[in-house]
């Protein structure tokens, strides 16, 4: 599932607009250094274009991909070729020109915020880092005169507030990577004590049903049949929530839905909701209401349907509708194809509140969990806006059909 991030509209421009702000600083700095070059090369002749060549290495690396193993190797190859013109320019025979590129200095010290944020190894990310940051403060001794001294001992600023700024995304990183493995942890607790709660009431029900059977064997020998057909329903019911409660272990209190009282409790949450914050109605399709959705698959319902009215009372406030729908998706030719969908959708506040995001806040940490919990038991999940600006939060969950319960 994609970042909510990304969904956010106010996001992505941001991201444009920083972006669009930062090539164009780039392409200013890179037509300095080019009018620097040049003026120097009606001095010493056309070999002084070589100079450049930091400053380009720089920005290409800093425009690879930020994944492996380009997030190593670029910033490698700009401090190499940084350090190889500091070490030819040293000796320079034209000190009134500048061969020191701000553009190289720029890349160099974003790649250092980089190097330091994202690089997993500590190690790795420290050498590399240090290796860069000595390179963006070596570079102004190519002016072979007293004011590189002065020029190396200033940049020292930016590069400690770069090595700061990255160890704080660093930092910031770590801590929700954190959060979001402390919400997965817990919902799986979550998901399973409520389907420990579930395997046992069906183990209840096979216990009593044995313990009939055995009492009118003698009495009553041709009920005996039916009873050991609702003991193996019953088991078989138990056996697949059982299996799913060992894949949530692979990897705290709400009390869980009692089975068959999923739509009761969709009820009593939109009621309440409509009561305290905004109008809100459920609709529940009839051919939904005929299903019997696993019991997981009930708890996931509801909590699905509960974290997105949350959510819409938190960053939606003033919402002149919200609507809950449940109704089933896919091909009405084939049962086994057939899901239960339900949506959340709130319509546009009257007033647009300038932090309006999609459902589940900023960053996703509220969807996490529901995705996790949905994933869990075979559904998906996906928010967006909807069409009318307000926003849509939808899931679906596998069905196994309609089944006859069992006295458990």
């Amino acid at each position: 599932m994609r970042d909510r991030n990304d969904q956010n509209p106010l996001s992505q421009l941001s991201r444009r607009t920083a972006l669009t702000t930062l090539a164009v600083v780039m392409a200013l700095l890179w037509v300095f250094d080019t009018a620097s070059i040049q003026a120097t090369a009606g001095i010493e002749g056309n070999g002084v274009w070589w100079r450049a060549a930091p400053g380009l290495v720089a920005a290409c690396a800093l425009l690879l991909p930020r994944r492996p193993p380009a997030l190593t190797w670029g910033p490698c190859a700009a401090v190499v070729a940084s350090w190889a013109i500091t070490a030819a320019l040293l000796r320079s025979v034209a000190p009134e020109y500048p061969d020191w590129g701000l553009l190289e200095t720029l890349c160099l010290l974003l790649l250092l915020i980089r190097t330091t944020k994202d690089i997993p190894q500590p190690w790795t990310a420290a050498a590399l880092g240090t290796a860069l940051g000595v390179a963006v403060i070596a570079a102004p001794m190519r002016l072979d005169w007293g004011g590189s001294v002065v020029f190396s001992l200033l940049l020292t600023f930016p590069t400690g507030g770069a090595v700061g700024l990255g160890c704080y995304l660093r930092s910031r990183d770590h801590r929700r990577k954190r959060a979001v493995a402390d919400i997965r942890q817990s919902e799986r607790l979550e998901l399973a004590r409520e389907l420990h709660d579930f395997v046992a009431h069906h183990v209840t029900g096979i216990i009593v049903q044995a313990q009939a059977a055995r009492a009118i064997r003698e009495s009553a020998p041709e009920q005996v049949d039916s009873l050991l057909r609702h003991i193996e329903q019953a088991g078989s019911e138990t056996l697949q929530s059982m299996r799913k409660l060992v894949l949530v272990l692979r990897e705290d209190e709400v009390r869980a839905v009692r089975p068959g009282d999923l739509f009761a409790e969709l009820g009593e949450l939109v009621a309440a909701f409509a009561e305290r914050d905004a109008p809100a109605t459920l609709q529940v399709a009839a051919e939904a209401r005929q299903t019997r959705p696993d019991p997981e698959v009930e708890t996931s319902v509801r909590n699905v349907v509960r974290e997105g009215l949350t959510n819409v009372r938190r960053h939606a406030p003033g919402s002149p509708s919200v609507s809950v729908r449940v109704g089933m998706a896919g091909d009405d030719g084939d049962a086994a194809a057939r899901r239960l969908r339900v949506e959340v959708h709130n319509s546009p506040p009257r007033q647009a509140t300038p932090n309006a995001e999609p459902l589940g806040g900023r960053g996703g940490l509220g969807l996490v969990g529901l995705t996790e919990r949905t994933e869990a038991v075979g559904g998906t999940l996906h928010a967006s806006r909807a069409e009318d600006g307000g926003w849509r939060l939808t899931a679906e969950f596998p069905l196994r059909g309609a089944v006859t319960g069992s006295p458990a």
